[in-house]
């Protein structure tokens, strides 16, 4: 039997995703996991999130979401109408039609891929695994994983892939705060293990959502996703090194990408920033030059990228530190103010946020911070070379007396709700590393990345992102 024989399941499959009867279960309910489980359960299919963290199961016993772009009325419903629940029992993966992967795939200290979570989730499947199940990988990872690290693991149940179960990899897109696109509407890509494996999978998304691009493998699959994100890497990297220059030139970073993207059409805006955050962009390039080595390649445009990406957060400590210098102090024992540890303005998500790095680095330089995010209570830093042990920082209410404490305060995350007028009139010094202060301060007391410090540059660019 060659792989892309049908066998006498397939049918069988294919009528419950029609009818909507297939049984969906999702490893991982989290940023990516929580969110897909919800749209299959509102789509009408019976959807179990599987997680090992106790507290998330049981949250959704309760109908609550702890995700802010899923919202806890719709949990409620769904729990009450039976469609979703939750999981710490991995048996509840026999009973599924469809298992989805969507846990974390992080790099470890030397950068290289850390596939650990992937590989207990298919030992997890392949001690369950049933003929006629199809499984779809979802977790961002390198071309491979899914035909070379994936599917060994399951076929340790004895079935076979192509033969006895389906297997195919469709990248997750979420964009935390986004509320136009979600996994109720977000186009998505496929590549199946076999034609049979593709057409399954592209008829189950396509109850999500009409557009499923499907592509040719799962390797093709998964190099689109690190296509996108390298894409954003790739395109900050180049405006954070303008931004560096321009610093230098006396020019206005954000003045000239508000200029720029008055053209048309052949240019995107991107914006500098204290350095890249978030499960993906920080992540990504590290997976496709990890793999490409393997092949005899160097990434070095993608790998260099990641290196000016990566060496922000230090010049942002040198613009700290001589902001407090223009008062005569040193930054050894200066207190610091961090407004924004989230990865982006406006979410709770902190994974890989630049502020870790920023933090780090001014306690090791010996200063007192603090930092204020309404998004973040708690912000976990440490266990890094730059700062070894671990610590959670608990965030500071933001006053006119907490802003008039520090020496300086320093906008890593511009989130909306904040109200940076009164920042203005009680802060000593600011760093801003966002522009989202432009057109509201005295030039002498703000010290922007990108920008010029002197009285003759015009204060523009209030539209830059955080």
């Amino acid at each position: 039997m060659s792989p892309t024989t049908t066998f006498a399941s397939d049918q069988l499959l294919a009528e419950k995703i029609r009818a909507r009867t297939a049984q969906i279960a999702v490893i991982g309910i989290g940023y990516v996991g929580l969110p897909l489980a919800v749209a299959f359960a509102d789509a009408g299919f019976s959807t179990v999130g599987f997680d090992l963290d106790a507290r998330k199961v049981e949250s959704i016993h309760r109908g609550e979401s702890y995700i802010a772009d899923v919202e806890s009325a719709l949990v409620q419903k769904l729990v009450t109408a039976k469609t979703l629940r939750a999981s710490t029992d991995k048996t509840v993966l026999r009973d599924a039609d469809v298992i989805f992967i969507c846990v974390p795939t992080p790099f470890d200290r030397m950068k290289a891929p850390d596939l650990a979570m992937i590989r207990s989730a298919s030992e997890s499947i392949a001690q369950h695994l049933q003929r006629g199940q199809m499984i779809i990988l979802q977790s961002t990872t390198y071309p491979g994983t899914t035909e070379e690290f994936v599917l060994p693991i399951l076929e340790t149940s004895g079935l076979k892939a192509g033969h006895d179960f389906y297997l195919a990899f469709s990248p997750e897109r979420i964009d935390p705060g986004n509320k136009e696109w979600s996994a109720n509407n977000m186009p998505k890509v496929l590549g199946g293990f076999t034609p049979r494996s593709t057409e399954l999978a592209r008829d189950l998304l396509a109850t999500l959502t009409p557009h499923v691009h499907v592509v040719s493998t799962p390797r093709a699959a998964e190099m689109t996703k690190l296509l996108e994100n390298i894409f954003r890497s790739v395109n900050i990297a180049l405006v954070n090194e303008l931004a560096l220059l321009c610093e230098r030139m006396d020019i206005n970073i954000w003045e000239v990408i508000d200029a720029a993207k008055t053209k048309p059409f052949g240019f995107m805006p991107f914006y500098p920033s204290a350095g890249v955050g978030g499960h993906c962009i920080p992540v990504d390039p590290y997976y496709l030059s990890w793999k490409a080595r393997e092949y005899d390649f160097y990434t070095k445009f993608i790998e260099l990228a990641a290196e000016v990406n990566q060496s922000m957060p230090f010049h942002v400590v040198n613009l700290v530190a001589d902001a407090v210098n223009r008062d005569s102090k040193a930054l050894d024992g200066a207190k610091v103010l961090v407004l924004g540890v989230a990865f982006k303005r406006d979410i709770d998500d902190a994974r890989n946020s630049p502020a870790e790095r920023v933090i780090e680095l001014l306690i090791a330089r010996h200063a007192n911070v603090s930092y204020h995010d309404p998004y973040v209570p708690h912000f976990h830093i440490g266990d890094s070379v730059f700062h070894r042990e671990p610590r959670v920082l608990d965030g500071v209410a933001l006053s006119p007396e907490t802003v008039r404490a520090a020496d300086v305060v320093v906008i890593v995350t511009g989130h909306r709700n904040v109200d940076y007028g009164m920042i203005l009139a009680h802060a000593k010094r600011v760093v801003d590393t966002t522009s989202v202060t432009a057109g509201m301060e005295s030039r002498a007391q703000v010290v922007r990345l990108g920008a010029p410090t002197n009285a003759r540059a015009a204060d523009v660019g209030a539209n830059g992102a955080a």
